[in-house]
C-alpha cells in the first residue's frame, strides 16, 4: 500500500464519520457523542444510504452495525472494500459472535466492538484508526516505503500488510495460526503479536513440538506431579503453566503427537489442562499462537491432524511469503544483516549492486535465515570491505534430485588482470554491461523479452539498463 494514497485530506478542518445503524436512537447517540469529541458526522440507517453517502461524502471512517435489514453489516463491509479499500470501517453489533468478529476482520474490518460498548472503548478505536490512516515516518519512512514493527522491517506491500493486522489482533484472546516456508520469520511474527499486546509484560514462552522427544512433550507442555514416572522425583510446572496470563508460541505445530492433539483440544476449548499423574486440572489464561510449515488442511484430509484442533488454533491466520516474492526486501534485509554482523572496521563496509542482483535472482529455499547465513559467513571469510559476487555461496537444487549444491556466483569480468596503474571499475563493468546488453540483442534478434530473458532479469530491469546506456 501506498502510505501516500492514503495521506489525510488538508482541507478537511476535522475527520469525517459515517455512522450506520438501523437503530435510531443509538445513530442519535453517536452523532452527539461523536460531534461533542470534534468529529464532523453523518448517519445512515441501511447499507445502500450508506454506500451512497460514502460515494458522495468520502468520510474517512465508517462505524456500522452488523445485523440490518437488506443489507447487513458484512455486506456492506465488502461493498466499502471493493471499492474504497483505504476507509476504515469498524463493526458493532449486540450479538457477540466469534465468527462473525473472525469473518469481518478478514473481509478487513479495522476493529469490531460488542454492544453495549464504553465510550472509552469506541474512542480509542477510533483514535486508533485514524492514525494508522494518517501515519507517515512514525510506522513507515514514506520516502523509502520502509514499513517497520517491533524486530521486523519490508519494503513489500505483503508485508505491510501482516504489519498492519498485527496491531489490531495483538489484543484480542483469539488463537492465531501462522504459517510460511521454513526460515520466513514466522516466531518474529510471534512476538511481534504478543509485544505490541495487552499482554506484552507478561511471559512468552516458545515450544519447538518438533524438537522435544515424544515421551517428554507432555511433560514438558503440561507438567507432572511427583510420583507421576519412573524419574519424577519432583513436581514439575509446564510451559502453558508458566505462560499464565502471557502468550504461548508453539512452533512446528504439525509435529504434535495425536494424543498430544487432543489434550490442546481441551486447552483451546476449556483454558485447563491435567499434569501428568494429577487428578485435577490447573486453570491457566494463556493465549495460544501456533506456527507450521505444513499443510495442515491437507494434514486433517490425511488424518495426521485433529480437524476441530485445526479450526481451535485458525480462528485468525497470517501467512508469511516466501522471500522469493519480495526480491525488493532483499537489499533493506543485506544492509540489516551487515550491520548485525559487522563487528569491526575490517568487516565488509558495503555491498556491491552486482551482488545484490544476484541474490535478488537466487530462489532462497531457506529463505531469510538463508540469506542471514549468507551474508554473515560473507562477513566472516571475505578478504575486501565490499561485499562482492564471488563472496557469496548459494545453495541450489539439483535437478531432478532436490540436492543442493554450493555454487559461486562471478561475474566474467572479475576474472581480468588488474593493469599496473589501476583501472576505473565504475567505467570498465559499465562497459561490459553495455556489451552483454547489445550482445542479448542481437542473439535475440532485437527482441527485448528474450533478451531479458537470455541476462537472466526482468523485462523491467533490462528496459531501465538499455534506458541507462542510452540503448
Amino acid at each position: 500500500m501506498n502510505m501516500k494514497n492514503i495521506s489525510p485530506d488538508k482541507s478537511r478542518p476535522q475527520p469525517y464519520i459515517l455512522v450506520v445503524d438501523d437503530d435510531k436512537s443509538l445513530r442519535e447517540f453517536l452523532e452527539i457523542f461523536l460531534a461533542r469529541e470534534g468529529y464532523r458526522v453523518i448517519s445512515a440507517p441501511k447499507g445502500d444510504v450508506a454506500l451512497e453517502l460514502i460515494s458522495s461524502e468520502r468520510p474517512d471512517i465508517v462505524i456500522t452495525d452488523v445485523r440490518m435489514p437488506d443489507m447487513d453489516g458484512l455486506d456492506l463491509l465488502i461493498a466499502i472494500k471493493k471499492e474504497w479499500p483505504d476507509i476504515p470501517v469498524i463493526m458493532m453489533t449486540a450479538f457477540a459472535s466469534l465468527d462473525t468478529a473472525v469473518e469481518a476482520m478478514k473481509e478487513g474490518a479495522w476493529d469490531y466492538l460488542t454492544k453495549p460498548f464504553r465510550i472509552e472503548e469506541l474512542r480509542k478505536v477510533i483514535e486508533a484508526a485514524l492514525k494508522s490512516e494518517h501515519a507517515e515516518t512514525t510506522e513507515v519512512e514514506a520516502e523509502e516505503k520502509i514499513y517497520r514493527l517491533d524486530e521486523m522491517v519490508s519494503r513489500s506491500p505483503a508485508m505491510l500488510n501482516i504489519f498492519q493486522t498485527i496491531p489490531r489482533i495483538a489484543s484480542s484472546p483469539s488463537s492465531v495460526l501462522i504459517t510460511g516456508e521454513s526460515g520466513t520469520g514466522k516466531e518474529l511474527v510471534a512476538k511481534a503479536i504478543h509485544n505490541t499486546g495487552c499482554r506484552r509484560d507478561k511471559p512468552f514462552i516458545v515450544v519447538n513440538c518438533g524438537g522435544i522427544p515424544e515421551n517428554l512433550l507432555e511433560s514438558e507442555l503440561f507438567g507432572h506431579v511427583k510420583g507421576a514416572f519412573t524419574g519424577a522425583a519432583h513436581e514439575k510446572k509446564g510451559l502453558f503453566a508458566m505462560a499464565d496470563k502471557g502468550t504461548i508460541f508453539l512452533d512446528e505445530i504439525g509435529e504434535l503427537p495425536m494424543l498430544l492433539q487432543a489434550k490442546l483440544l481441551r486447552v483451546t476449548q476449556q483454558k485447563s489442562f491435567i499434569p501428568v499423574g494429577a487428578t485435577k486440572p490447573v486453570h491457566v489464561d494463556t493465549r495460544i499462537l501456533a506456527a507450521t510449515n505444513r499443510d495442515l488442511e491437507q494434514e486433517v484430509i490425511n488424518k495426521n491432524f485433529r480437524e476441530d484442533l485445526f479450526y481451535r488454533l485458525n480462528v485468525i491466520q497470517i501467512k508469511i511469503p516466501p522471500l522469493r516474492e519480495r526480491p525488493e526486501d532483499i537489499p533493506l534485509l543485506v544492509q540489516y544483516f551487515m550491520e548485525k554482523y559487522s563487528y569491526d572496521e575490517t568487516s565488509l563496509q558495503g555491498v556491491s549492486n552486482y551482488a545484490i542482483e544476484a541474490l535478488q535472482h537466487y530462489p532462497f529455499p531457506g529463505n531469510v535465515r538463508e540469506l542471514e547465513n549468507i551474508i554473515e559467513r560473507s562477513i566472516a571469510l571475505s578478504t575486501s570491505t565490499l561485499l562482492l559476487p564471488e563472496s557469496l555461496s548459494l545453495a541450489r537444487h539439483k535437478a531432478g534430485n532436490g540436492e543442493k549444491q554450493p555454487v559461486s556466483v562471478e561475474p566474467h569480468a572479475l576474472s581480468h588482470e588488474i593493469p599496473d596503474e589501476g583501472i576505473d571499475l565504475d567505467e570498465y563493468l559499465g562497459k561490459i554491461e553495455k556489451n552483454l546488453l547489445l550482445g542479448a540483442l542481437e542473439k535475440s534478434g532485437g527482441n527485448k523479452t528474450e533478451a531479458a530473458r537470455l541476462l537472466k532479469i526482468n523485462f523491467r530491469s533490462f528496459r531501465y539498463r538499455l534506458s541507462k546506456f542510452g540503448l
